[in-house]
């Protein structure tokens, strides 16, 4: 598996078009109150019993691993800070990085630490300790799409409170990329030592065991006041069985449950269920650079032949949106005047038949059952394309072997990713020619060329223009299929408050949840 791909799906990494050359404020602003307790005063102390998804063969302790347990990546959050973090307005808000600053050609930024921020075991936070995590960061198999166009040896220390990053080329976008991975360690870490190193964050660790864990507040965390006094983390394997547990009172939040518990869960007055809008994206990948959907009618008859309401409805039980083949509906400058496709199963029989599109083949549909809804998305899609004369056989395949051998190589399969609120951080990651996770192989020049323009343009106002031409050739020619933004659902008992309602990264930021009892 290449690593660190399904942490993504657990964490936002990118802002929007509004991204600030300079930033500053609270980070009060990373989450949103829950239903329950709004306007009542915070109240300190007791214990959040949190379950998350995981596996036991899969779990990891290194910050800059991979993190396919999202167990794992909560517990790594709280204990461990990244420079930046998710907001509401703006989307990208200052964590262990309290300012940053870019030069005048957008190559390089400066990265000003937060005051009398300290390790768990009471040391000062230093510039040395931030560039030795980025490089460390930098230097996996991965670290090019973690961090694009940042090689290790561009970034430095200027002081004790400084971080330099410079970049290959224009970037009035970078903080994004500090809003996912970027950890931070204590220089030299051994990685003998990685489990119990101290972090940043608003937890420290008390205890570990086979993936479950106990963390405790940080009194000193320079990030404000923590009101819990502890999070417990539960694994489970699957959603059905965290569900259950939160039913029967084993533990307090259930996170990323699903529609189905939510379905039952509403009709419970005891139970709250929180919706995050635009958490998951679940495309369809046709791969563009060879093999049968390689022709661009042939991507666009498939777009045309699925009855995006009917997967909303039937794959996501209604807790989702209808989306338009574009990736980042979450972001300010996403293009909600790009015309919306809708099913056109005439015009999808006549662009197969002018691509000489063999419809006498069976086609294989590669799937997973990693997340809800993943493969039951598959099996609508194969149903709904047959009317329009393809003919698609879904196979399911056990995880390791679908990220093995068939993501980023795959003619045609499904992804997800839960970080949905930048257009940007998709181009980079997954689109661009050369970026390292290009999943439908799909080269295109003019949207390099509106990819690099819009990296370069420093007024947001101007680069939003840009972002839009760039939107636009992705709808009309990319690899993706996107038919629908799935809700995140956590699920969450009576007692507890101010739950963040962010997508993706935001909602493992817990340090303003407190219970109310």
């Amino acid at each position: 598996m290449n690593v660190n791909r399904r942490q993504v799906l657990w964490a936002g990494g990118a802002i929007g078009a509004s991204a600030l050359l300079a930033a500053c404020g609270s980070g009060d602003e990373t989450s949103a109150k829950s239903p329950a307790g709004k306007g009542e005063k915070p109240r300190r102390g007791g214990t959040l019993r949190v379950g998350a998804l995981g596996r036991a063969s899969a779990i990891t302790r290194d910050p800059h691993g991979t993190q396919a347990n999202e167990s794992d990546y909560l517990i790594i959050s709280l204990v461990h800070d990244t420079l930046t973090v998710p907001g509401a307005k703006p989307n990208t808000v200052p964590r262990l990085a309290a300012s940053w600053q870019a030069s005048d050609d957008l190559k390089t930024w400066r990265f000003t630490l937060a005051k009398g921020a300290t390790f768990h075991d009471g040391t000062p936070v230093t510039a040395e300790d931030v560039v030795w995590s980025l490089k460390r960061l930098r230097n996996t198999p991965s670290g090019a799409s973690r961090l694009p166009g940042i090689k290790a040896e561009n970034i430095k220390a200027e002081g004790t409170d400084t971080v330099v990053l410079v970049s290959d080329y224009a970037n009035a976008e970078l903080p994004q990329l500090t809003r996912l991975t970027t950890f931070v360690l204590k220089k030299d870490t051994k990685d003998s030592d990685l489990g119990k190193a101290p972090g940043t964050g608003p937890f420290k660790l008390d205890w570990f065991r086979s993936g479950n864990a106990r963390l405790v507040r940080n009194a000193d965390w320079y990030g404000g006041d923590v009101h819990l006094d502890a999070i417990e983390v539960k694994i489970f394997e699957s959603p059905q069985a965290m569900a259950n547990a939160l039913l029967a009172g084993q533990i307090d939040v259930a996170s990323n449950v699903g529609a189905v518990a939510a379905r039952t869960a509403e009709k419970r007055g005891d139970v709250q269920v929180v919706r995050r809008p635009n958490d998951m994206a679940m495309p369809i990948v046709m791969r563009t650079a060879d093999g049968p959907f390689a022709d661009v009618k042939v991507r666009e008859a498939l777009r045309l032949a699925v009855d995006r309401e009917a997967m909303v409805k039937q794959v996501l039980s209604g807790y989702g949106t209808v989306a338009n083949d574009i990736l980042g509906t979450g972001d300010p400058a996403y293009a909600k005047d790009v015309p919306q496709r809708t099913r056109d199963l005439a015009r999808a029989k006549q662009l197969l038949k002018e691509a000489g599109f063999d419809t006498s083949k069976t086609y294989q549909l590669l799937t997973t059952e990693d997340i809800a809804g993943l493969a039951e998305s598959a099996t609508l899609f194969a149903s709904q394309v047959r009317e329009a004369g393809v003919k698609v056989e879904v196979v399911r395949q056990e995880s390791a072997t679908f990220w093995d051998k068939t993501w980023l190589k795959g003619d045609l399969y499904t992804t997800y990713w839960g970080t949905n609120d930048s257009v940007v951080f998709f181009a980079s990651k997954t689109m661009v020619s050369d970026s390292g996770q290009n999943e439908a192989g799909w080269k295109n020049k003019e949207f390099d060329a509106a990819y690099r323009k819009a990296m370069a343009t420093k007024d947001a106002a101007e680069r939003a223009k840009v972002l839009h031409e760039l939107q636009q050739i992705e709808h009309d020619a990319s690899g993706y299929l996107l038919w629908g933004m799935a809700d995140g659902i956590d699920l969450a008992g009576a007692a507890v408050r101010n739950l963040p309602t962010l997508p993706g990264y935001g909602r493992v930021q817990l340090e303003r949840a407190w219970l109310a009892r």
